[in-house]
């Protein structure tokens, strides 16, 4: 069961990241037929049964939302029936500044608006605070988040890329519980696995991953999302340039993807939906073949050994 059920028991299990809709990051328009793809890669996507929608405010700088504003505009009964997300706090150098995250009231209150104007939405289901922010003052932080829950502009809140420590900082000075940590984890980022395998042994020391942060959101009832969880597809077909080991791994894939019948995208986002901590993956394609691909995954259940082949085949080396 995903944690987030307890908030939208209709939830769909994998989420559609929209980071590709808008088209070119450096262009400050989209052509028409860019936002047809970004229109075809959505429709694909509801009929396949996606209700969660992934956004940030920063996704083709701001394009991204407005593309999906566009089309929900078109189709407002649709509003009801989704789940739709944003982060904010990813702010962009410019000529006068280096870029930096911003946890500061004013800029969290103001993206929320603008992810509300281009989204053509009055509220958000999920807000996430897309990276930690080292000056993060909590109790401005949940004074903001407070008002915005109140005002009905955002219905609960996550964070992106915390570790546990800074998960339960936050957390101490919230009133709701934070809903989602989204991490990034796939077969090609074992981080999140290694530090915990290699508890106590001087391999673990090099894994950066937060330690214990996949425990504590099991402990905590805390959705967690794995972003890049297709391993940008070099192990499903779409891959260049791999490793030896890459390779083999992908070989491994293309081999149980013909045992359960499936595409390999399917087992490489099963692996992650085999983990009992409920994971949710998010798949950033705007492929309709490729959203129809991923959408198998929910029709596999890998053994318990070929979980550990897939996982020994992608670390390289046996376990200790």
């Amino acid at each position: 069961m995903l944690a987030l059920q307890r908030y939208f028991p209709d939830i769909s299990p994998l989420v559609f990241g929209c980071m590709g809709l808008g088209g070119d990051w450096n262009s400050p328009t989209t052509t028409a037929e860019q936002q047809h793809q970004g229109f075809s890669a959505i429709e694909a996507a509801l009929e396949l049964g996606f209700n969660c929608f992934d956004h940030a405010d920063i996704y083709t700088r701001g394009k991204a939302e407005a593309v999906f504003g566009q089309f929900l505009a078109a189709q407002p009964e649709l509003r009801e029936c989704l789940v739709l997300q944003s982060k904010c706090a990813i702010r962009f150098a410019d000529a006068d500044h280096v870029g930096r995250y911003d946890f500061s009231a004013g800029y969290i209150a103001d993206s929320v608006e603008q992810s509300l104007r281009r989204l053509q939405t009055e509220y958000l289901d999920i807000l996430l605070l897309h990276r930690p922010d080292p000056l993060m003052q909590i109790d401005e932080v949940a004074e903001v988040l407070s008002r915005l829950q109140q005002s009905g502009k955002v219905r609960q809140f996550g964070v992106s890329n915390f570790g546990a420590p800074q998960q339960q900082l936050l957390q101490s000075a919230l009133q709701e519980p934070l809903v989602v940590n989204q991490l990034q984890m796939s077969l090609a980022n074992l981080d999140w696995l290694e530090a915990n395998v290699l508890t106590g042994m001087p391999q673990g020391a090099g894994h950066y991953f937060g330690y214990g942060t996949v425990e504590y959101c099991q402990l905590n009832k805390v959705q967690i999302q794995a972003w890049g969880s297709l391993a940008q597809g070099r192990f499903s077909g779409a891959g260049k340039d791999l490793s030896a080991n890459e390779q083999r791994t992908a070989d491994l894939v293309a081999r149980l993807a013909a045992e359960y019948q499936v595409s390999a995208e399917a087992i490489v986002l099963g692996w992650l939906l085999r983990h009992p901590a409920g994971i949710q993956p998010v798949i950033g394609t705007v492929n309709p073949a490729r959203i129809r691909a991923c959408s198998q995954a929910l029709d596999v259940e890998l053994t318990r050994e070929h979980w550990y082949a897939l996982y020994v085949a992608s670390r390289g080396q046996a376990l200790p």
